[in-house]
């Protein structure tokens, strides 16, 4: 077994990636699906950290109110959606999948929504709010990225 190259790391992701791409596996996708695992771990963590940052770096932790809609914004396709995203790019109607269309686009604009509100009432700063909207931008770079996964034949 070769030892993994230690120079050039970045949080130890280069580490598990070598790894994982020099030793033998059942399928020569395993890497692949690993690293992309990894790197929506990655995205996703940083989002959720980015959110409790804004919350103490300011003393303040109204602005995680809008970590709620996180919770709320994947419960459309897992109740109507069978856990799949892919009906929300289908021409598909009826009365379920429009609900749960719906739904998502509601929740997608009330973690938009909710930092603005909170900015013009006052409660939050106008750091806050920013480091907010980079942590919904995270997490939304997140949810599309799985979504593209999940849509490869080989994920």
């Amino acid at each position: 077994m070769r030892k993994p190259n230690l120079t050039g790391c970045w949080f130890g992701l280069d580490i598990v990636f070598r790894c994982c791409s020099q030793s033998p596996s059942p399928s020569p996708s395993f890497s692949l699906s690993l690293s992309r695992l990894a790197g929506l771990a990655f995205m996703f963590s940083s989002s959720i950290l980015l959110q409790i940052l804004a919350c103490a770096i300011y003393g303040n932790w109204w602005p995680m109110l809008s970590a709620l809609m996180y919770v709320v914004v994947p419960m459309p396709c897992m109740f109507f959606g069978g856990g799949s995203t892919q009906f929300l790019i289908s021409r598909d109607g009826g009365g379920w999948i429009d609900a749960a269309k719906f739904l998502t686009g509601a929740s997608t604009v009330g973690s938009l929504a909710i930092p603005i509100i909170l900015r013009h009432a006052g409660m939050i700063e106008t750091g806050a709010m920013l480091i907010e909207f980079t942590s919904f931008f995270i997490f939304i770079c997140t949810v599309m990225c799985f979504h593209r996964a999940s849509l490869d034949d080989d994920w």
